[in-house]
């Protein structure tokens, strides 16, 4: 009987774990002689104890390097251990890869996985098409597919599938979640879905090339929040709640002062003149016209919101003006009407005029005989 005391060291956790296995005796092992070559079936071993239970008359195309390499290993085909104790308590899983000191150590029944680093995927049970480098990279997935990560204990997940991890300790918090890509970062416990970049406070500057002077026709703005969490505003009735007219609430927006002014030399040395609101100010006018910053003072000025308001009192202007302007055609009318009431009654009267000089009587003379 052979008993293992097992340390596995993961970032600040220590685990140990106690293994024990009954080993055939010497005149009863699977591979006779004992490991030291190649075997039948195309199966090769070289170390002590590598191979040491494999049944070569029905795995083929395996091979073992080092103490204990794929020891306990019975059926299965196409796997490559390298190092001591790789592969040790491997099942049944066909076209493995380990290399480094207990490298998917107690791979089940999981196939087509890679694992490069001490303890690289040291737990696996019945996860398939994954990939890790790095000492302790992937060490506690179970049965999770298809997750890629690169460094050392990169990518925490027991359970989770599709996931990518870049970077020491990237991906670390990940626990249960699919189909995130953590990049510098060490995740979120049970997240999905997520893309992270870079660490808050470590990272403090990015610069991506292909954006800037690449147009996107059918493009919207993005976002971003004091957290970095990229996004878009969007605007249909499916995601909003208490939807009510605007009204005087824009009239905020008249006490703003827009400025002209130059951003400080250390964030651009070129000076170049901007135009623009200082949030501080916006926020006397109203608060809600600002975006805070950790520390929750303000940072800058909620510019959509401002358009919103601006068009909405430009509405409200533009619908005074149509009234006004309506009114004043009705005027005009009214007075065109007039003018030709006017007219008529002019023409009425001359013609009255007219006949009351046609109507008088012709005037009499007196002659005067003598």
């Amino acid at each position: 009987m052979k008993i293992y005391l097992k340390k596995f060291v993961l970032g600040q956790v220590t685990l140990i774990f106690t293994l024990a296995c009954f080993a055939l005796s010497p005149t009863a092992r699977a591979v006779t002689p004992a490991p030291d070559g190649g075997y039948p079936n195309d199966n090769t071993a070289e170390g002590e104890d590598a191979l040491f239970d494999l049944d070569v008359n029905n795995s083929t195309d395996n091979t073992a390097v080092g103490f204990d390499a794929m020891s306990l290993t019975t059926v299965t085909f196409g796997n490559t251990a390298v190092g001591s104790q790789a592969m040790e308590f491997a099942g049944s899983g066909s076209f493995n890869v380990a290399i480094g000191f207990e490298a998917l150590f107690q791979n089940g029944p999981g196939n087509d996985n890679t694992a490069v680093g001490a303890s690289a995927m040291g737990l696996n049970g019945f996860g398939n098409n994954n990939t890790a480098m790095g000492n302790g990279a992937l060490f506690f997935n179970t049965n999770g597919n298809s997750n890629t990560c690169l460094g050392f204990n990169a990518l925490n997940n027991a359970t989770g599938s599709s996931n990518i991890a870049l970077g020491s300790e990237a991906g670390i918090n990940l626990t249960t979640g699919s189909n995130n890509i953590d990049i510098g970062n060490k995740g979120k416990a049970g997240e999905s879905q997520y893309i992270r970049i870079g660490t808050k406070g470590t990272q403090t500057h990015t610069l991506i090339a292909g954006i800037s002077g690449a147009t996107v026709a059918g493009g919207v703005g993005v976002i971003i929040d004091t957290n970095g969490h990229l996004g878009t505003v969007v605007s249909s009735e499916r995601f909003k709640d208490a939807i009510e007219p605007m009204d005087k609430a824009s009239e905020a927006i008249l006490a703003l002062k827009p400025v002209t002014f130059h951003y400080k030399h250390e964030l651009d040395p070129e000076g170049i003149p901007q135009f623009g609101l200082v949030a501080e100010e916006v926020e006397k006018v109203n608060p809600d016209l600002v975006a805070r910053d950790a520390e929750g003072k303000p940072y800058t000025v909620r510019y959509e919101a401002v358009n919103a308001m601006l068009l909405n009192e430009f509405l409200k202007e533009h619908k005074a003006f149509a009234e006004e302007r309506c009114k004043v055609q009705e005027q005009g009318a009214t007075i065109v009407r007039l003018e030709k009431q006017v007219e008529m009654l002019s023409t009425g009267l001359q013609k009255v005029s007219a006949q009351l000089e046609l109507s008088k009587p012709a005037p009499q003379t007196v002659s005067n005989n003598h």
